[in-house]
This record gives C-alpha cells, structure tokens and sequence, in this order.
C-alpha cells in the first residue's frame, strides 16, 4: 500500500435536492421495499465508505429519515445543476478526503462499485467516475475534496454541466471492463445495476419488480433450525436486515443480534443489504 493509500480518507456525498421532474414526484422519498431511496442509498454508502457523508438538500426540501451520522448541508444557489450540489458536497468534508458522489435514483447501487471507483484516485488522479456505452455517470464518480474550489470556478463561468470539470482536473475514466476487471463488481454487480438511474415512474416499476438480492443465513447455538446445524447456510431474499427479519420469524431484541459478513454487528433493521452478503444470527448472551 502506498503512503498516498495509507493517508487517503473516503467519503460519501449524496444528491437528494433534484427537481424529480420525470418521476413526478420526490424521489428521495420513494419506497424501496421498506425504506427510502434516500436512507437505502445513504446507508450503502457509509457500509462503502465509513463516512463522513454529506447529503445535500435544496432550500426548504423535506427529508425522510437518514442515518444519523449524516450530516446534511444545503444547496444555496438552487436550479444551477448537479455540479453545484456536488461543490456544497465536496465543501463540508474535510481536507484530503476522496468522496464517492452519487445520486438519489441508484437504489441498486452496491458498495464494490463504490469501493472500486474510490481505489482509482490515486496520486495521479483527482477524479474517477464511471462510464457506460458511452455515457459518462458524474454522479458515480469519486472526486477529491480539493476539487471543490475549480467547481466553483466554473460556476462562476455560468459552466454547470459536471462535465465540464474533466477539462480541469486529472480524470480517470472507468469503462465498463474496467469497472469489471475488479473481482467483487464482476462477482456481485456484473450487470452494473449499480448505474442505473430510475427517471420515471415507468422505471421505477420495472426495479420494483426485479428479485431482491439472495442473502446467506446462518444461525448459530439456541437460534439453530433443527437439522440446519450442519447443514448449508439458508438463502433469503431482502433489501434490509429488518426484512430479512421478519422473513425468518426472528426478532432483534435484547437477546438476538446480527453479524454482517462476519464483521459488523448490528440490531439495526435499514441496514441495507445486498448481493454477496452473509448475515449470522446469534444470541448476544453468550449461548449463541
């Protein structure tokens, strides 16, 4: 690993202040089985990233409930386009910290892709954002903070198009088969569901309808389902841990806990969950 890798600080920026024209509606607040665009997104971002995450509003917007380690900052300067929510972002975060910006349409989006597309900043790169049959995703992207200052330079040139800034800073395009020569996106996102923006309500329907991601399951000491105790690990299809929950007929209460991929433990229900995950169940009072 190198010193650049060692020192670097990740990040999230969020974009939820769009005027959601298409869809006709806010699409922060839209339901992703249980839990809003905005909190699914937000919390995927902080499994990626660890924080810090920004979410950035527009003056007066109405939020759903978010994580509590966001912090929200607000758009000032409303109606001049992503990059200016991008700028507000990329401000309140600290010095020396790369952030991965997305939108508020992704709900497919999956923590591999971030983690990989903040991996391609490097000392070479201010600038790594993703790109499909050849359309750049600027709100897919992983930018340093220090970018913040050439962003509002190019507003103050009445430049509003996100574009505009990779005449600007060093950039590092991620095609498609670069995205997927990284084992974990090919493994757990090989379609790149990760960039697919949900515009319109017709959009939105057709997600609605596409399988949730299978979730590995085991259960460990008292919690053991008869003769699962050797047995594969269960296959449970959720969007979120409290889904995952109910499906299962358990409860995370003073005596049950959850581990995620053998790392997090957690009795939180948004926790958003997604494909390649293993989600453990145990007794937190030793006899699990």
């Amino acid at each position: 690993m190198s010193a650049y890798d060692e020192a670097m600080r990740t990040a999230a920026v969020l974009l939820v202040g769009g005027r959601s024209s298409r869809m006709g509606e806010s699409k922060a607040e839209l339901d992703w089985h249980g839990q809003s665009f905005a909190d699914r997104i937000a919390r995927i971002l902080l499994r990626a990233t660890g924080g810090p995450l920004v979410v950035v509003a527009a003056p007066g917007q109405r939020l759903p409930s978010l994580p509590p380690e966001a912090t929200v900052a607000v758009d000032t300067n409303e109606g001049r386009g992503p990059l200016e929510g991008i700028a507000a972002g990329l401000r309140a975060l600290p010095d020396g910290t790369v952030a991965f910006v997305s939108s508020t349409d992704a709900p497919l989006l999956h923590p591999a892709l971030v983690e990989h597309v903040i991996a391609a900043v490097d000392e070479r790169h201010e600038l790594a954002l993703c790109e499909t049959d050849g359309r750049l995703h600027p709100l897919a992207a992983a930018y340093r903070a220090s970018l913040d200052e050439r962003i509002q330079e190019l507003l103050d040139a009445d430049q509003r198009r996100p574009i505009a800034l990779l005449e600007h800073a060093r950039a590092r395009i991620l095609d498609r088969e670069s995205l997927l020569e990284a084992a974990d996106v090919a493994r757990l996102d090989p379609e790149l569901g990760s960039l697919v923006n949900l515009n319109s309500p017709d959009d939105y329907a057709r997600a609605r309808t596409q399988a949730l991601p299978e979730i590995e399951v085991e259960r460990f000491g008292l919690l053991r389902d008869g003769g699962r105790a050797d047995g594969p690990p269960e296959r449970v299809r959720a969007a979120t841990l409290g889904q995952l929950v109910d499906l299962l007929g358990l409860e995370l209460d003073d005596h049950i806990v959850a581990a995620l991929n053998g790392e997090q433990v957690t009795r939180d229900r948004l926790l958003p969950l997604v494909a390649g995950d293993h989600v453990s169940f145990l007794t937190a009072d030793g006899g699990g």
